[in-house]
């Protein structure tokens, strides 16, 4: 078994590379049971330490993604998640790899924003605008602009030292775009063509009103029920689509609220990731139609990016290759 560290992730991946091999990956069949999520210490509604599993499989690998969920890590200066990610061969059921689950987590999550905004984005799209400054933040810049020609980027935080810091880990691969820290939120929202979303908030930070016509959102930082990134009159306007629709309707506020206040119904979920991939459903339908795209993450993510890397780890190693 091939135990792959995160520098090997960082080393054979590009953004390109896996948002097309994660279209592959969700365009065929899979097994993906909804993962489970243990709270550490239920008793105790201040502690939110959590441990979950993430199984799933297709007809060349399983894979287990395990991963702990510590928010009281921030302060000790530790990572809030950490992850491993075992893939057996689906034919022998032998061990193959053990990926670096927190470093491809990052890449994973971010691919699949860009991969989801590779239908729902506007194509002539130029304004992007990043709200978070923890370490997803750049990576979710990084996917959007393999698929998407911006030129201008934008980052919002508590702090607009982050913002900047934010901004300088951008630029790196991306030298040649405009960047600017946002210091009104608000008036940051309305000129944008699409606004990404990976914070730690609770309560709406992308309001319905804000948003014009044609305009492409994404949230990925909420996993709560009672918690959400953006409010129910964003999410009545748009035209919606999850990564995983169990994942979502489980965990999700962005989209249980609002269907807890009859605003809207699950029936108004367009489609899953799985769908767009497979063209089962379609993405964007005209221009002026304002897309959302929610994701708390899905077993078949981790499959399909730590599949890739492993292949692309082997095959390096491979003498005359």
């Amino acid at each position: 078994m091939r135990v792959i560290s995160a520098e090997e992730v960082d080393n054979v991946l590009t953004f390109p590379l896996l948002i097309e091999g994660l279209r592959e990956t969700f365009g065929a069949p899979a097994g993906t049971p909804r993962r489970m999520v243990f709270r550490l210490a239920p008793e105790d509604e201040s502690d939110r330490d959590a441990f979950g599993v993430l199984p799933a499989w297709n007809d060349e690998v399983v894979g287990l993604k395990a991963f702990t969920y510590m928010p009281s890590n921030i302060p000790r200066g530790l990572d809030m998640i950490s992850a491993q990610i075992l893939l057996f061969d689906r034919d022998t059921g032998v061990p193959k790899a053990l990926v670096d689950g927190t470093r491809l987590t990052l890449w994973g999550t971010a691919a699949i924003a860009g991969l989801a905004a590779d239908y729902l984005a506007p194509r002539d799209a130029s304004r992007l605008l990043v709200c978070g400054t923890g370490n997803l933040a750049p990576y979710m810049a990084r996917a959007h602009l393999a698929v998407r020609g911006y030129s201008h980027v934008s980052v919002w935080g508590r702090n607009p030292e982050k913002a900047q810091q934010t901004i300088d880990r951008i630029r790196e691969a991306h030298p040649d775009l405009e960047y600017s820290v946002v210091d009104n939120l608000e008036s940051a929202a309305r000129s944008a063509d699409t606004i990404t979303c990976a914070t730690g908030s609770h309560d709406p930070l992308i309001f319905g009103d804000w948003v014009t016509d044609g305009m492409h959102t994404d949230f990925f930082g909420n996993h709560e029920r009672t918690g959400r990134e953006c409010d129910s009159a964003l999410v009545a306007r748009s035209r919606l689509y999850l990564d995983s629709r169990e994942n979502v309707l489980n965990e999700a506020g962005e989209i249980l609220i609002p269907i807890d206040e009859g605003l809207i119904a699950e029936s108004d979920i367009f489609g899953e990731l799985a769908d767009l991939c497979s063209g089962r459903v379609a993405g964007r339908g005209s221009a002026s139609e304002i897309t959302l795209f929610k994701s708390v993450g899905t077993a078949l993510r981790d499959l399909g990016a730590a599949h890739l890397v492993t292949r692309l780890v082997m095959t390096s190693e491979t003498p005359g290759l």
